[in-house]
């Protein structure tokens, strides 16, 4: 475990170095790969077993970390829009000294919509995307901020963190104490109602090769057709049976195709890794 500081926050970090000698070997072209969890009862565990330990193992360095306000990260006030999760990832990078490597980010629900708006932003940083259950419509920003209303309202004051500790259900209640303190003591919902859609002109000017994931029955198919209909470089994997919970109930095939386009980024990243790049990490 560490603590990094990155754009005035001290942001909670595990870093998994490639494994040597499994799969193709790491090196200064190689992208790095970023997980971005989902939002309010999620942080960087959900993503360490289900891939990104098999990344590493596969030979590929990981970064995980919890994202503003969340899990063991700092807990400001505001900063919870689109723009400032981008600048928190940039200057994260940058803190950790990567040096001119690309990164190619990994982000499941609301982590997916911050990889595509970072990827959007700073082309010249991200070679490639996996968008596990990504929402990215219009409907999904009203559908959440209503759900994060109403749970807001029901942790307002509620007894239920102490007694979850009386229980001995530590982590459970340490989670609920989280939700209840981003639902109620920052601007969270507020910056969520106030998101921009993505339009199909966002979705053609994106560079990067991307991966979206999504479960059959996921409402979210919609959204990502989209994206895949307009971007140059995207294709979708709908998995049978499943709904937006990919990657926790389908970590054996789900390991395998996100292995397989990382290896494919891997591959684009290298040939094209001494192409000269318009910016670089700032701090």
């Amino acid at each position: 475990m560490a603590f990094v500081p990155a754009n005035s926050l001290r942001f909670h970090v595990q870093r998994l170095p490639a494994i040597a000698g499994a799969g193709a070997a790491d090196g200064p072209g190689r992208p790095v790969v970023v997980f971005l969890h989902g939002l309010v009862v999620d942080n960087l565990s959900s993503f360490y077993c289900p891939l990104a330990v098999p990344v590493a193992r596969a030979g590929h360095e990981a970064v995980l970390y919890d994202l503003r306000g969340h899990g063991r990260t700092e807990r400001p006030a505001t900063g919870y829009d689109s723009r400032t999760a981008v600048r928190d990832l940039v200057s994260l990078l940058g803190s950790l000294d990567l040096g001119d490597r690309r990164v190619h980010l990994v982000g499941n629900s609301y982590g997916g919509t911050l990889a595509l708006h970072a990827a959007l932003a700073r082309p010249d940083l991200v070679a490639g995307l996996t968008l596990l259950e990504p929402p990215l419509s219009g409907a999904w920003v009203e559908n959440m901020v209503d759900t994060l209303s109403a749970a807001a309202l029901s942790l307002e004051d509620s007894p239920v963190p102490a007694e979850l500790l009386t229980l001995r259900l530590r982590k459970a209640a340490n989670l609920t104490s989280i939700a209840d303190a981003l639902l109620n003591r920052t601007s969270l919902i507020d910056d969520i109602a106030a998101s921009r859609t993505f339009t199909a002109a966002d979705f053609a000017r994106l560079a990067a090769p991307t991966q979206v994931v999504c479960g059959e029955h996921s409402e979210l198919v919609p959204g990502a057709m989209e994206l895949v209909r307009h971007a140059p470089r995207a294709t979708i994997e709908v998995l049978p049976g499943l709904g937006h919970d990919v990657l926790k109930e389908s970590s054996g095939v789900l390991r395998e195709t996100v292995l397989a386009h990382l290896e494919a980024t891997a591959a684009d990243a290298a040939r094209t890794a001494r192409a000269p790049r318009a910016g670089a990490l700032v701090r």
